[in-house]
């Protein structure tokens, strides 16, 4: 779908659908422990990251993918909250990108319309924004992909290596950087294009969905839509007393 076929197809009823990917199993945080059920001011994280689209009227339904290991454990958790727009929970692959077609297969399986927007999320970035959100839905009656992202406050710089050292190679102007963040947002025609190639590259490994479009549909802009500070990764034990913060917040 080009930019100019999804700002003429864009009826009011079309599908909204997050995609909440909880199948990561961090080394980085407790291997024992999956984060997605360490709680955060008394609720899980996953809770968190799911309620943030319950919440949102736009968001018609949800898609949560999970570790095998784990999966009772959040159907339970589901089922207790009785969040009404969960349609399905599903196993996960072994990488975040293996995770995702997962869920684009269960989309396509379950008959979703081209033009539907997915909206998709780390169930580790327990407190997005709902402007981010509204962002991404408004996003894609112009564009075809967006991403939420945060405009950097660092100096970034690139390296190359010289011997065993990194060496800055260049220092990018930082008014063009920014920090991605989730919900990455498309119509769904173009992520399962992009996905669909994708499969064929043996060296396809990205870190997340944006990356697919911009690296297989080059001609497909990504828009930005603002993020946040607060929208934070969960990444290691030291991020839950930050984590605590925000939430007392909320």
């Amino acid at each position: 779908m080009s930019q100019r076929e999804s700002q003429e197809s864009t009826p009011q009823n079309v599908p909204v659908v997050a995609v909440v990917l909880a199948a990561g199993f961090g080394t980085r945080f407790d291997p024992s422990s999956p984060k997605q059920l360490v709680s955060v001011m008394g609720k899980p994280i996953v809770c968190w990251s799911i309620e943030a689209f319950e919440n949102n009227p736009r968001v018609t339904d949800t898609i949560v993918v999970v570790n095998p290991q784990v999966r009772h454990a959040v159907e339970r958790l589901i089922d207790d909250a009785g969040y009404p727009k969960v349609r399905m929970v599903i196993d996960g692959g072994a990488e975040r990108v293996d995770s995702t077609a997962c869920a684009l297969d269960a989309l396509a399986a379950a008959g979703i319309p081209p033009i539907a927007k997915v909206l998709i999320h780390d169930a580790v970035r327990p407190f997005v924004a709902q402007s981010s959100i509204d962002g991404c839905i408004d996003a894609l009656d112009q564009f075809t992909a967006a991403t939420v992202a945060y405009a950097s406050t660092d100096t970034m710089l690139l390296t190359e290596d010289l011997g065993e050292r990194k060496v800055i190679a260049s220092v990018p102007d930082r008014a063009n950087m920014f920090r991605a963040q989730t919900p990455q947002a498309f119509r769904f025609a173009v992520i399962r294009r992009a996905y669909e190639l994708a499969a064929s590259d043996p060296d396809f490994h990205p870190t997340d969905d944006t990356r697919v479009v911009v690296d297989y549909l080059p001609d497909e802009p990504v828009a930005i839509v603002s993020g946040s500070e607060t929208n934070m990764k969960i990444t290691t034990q030291e991020d839950l007393p930050i984590a605590e913060r925000i939430a007392s917040t909320l």
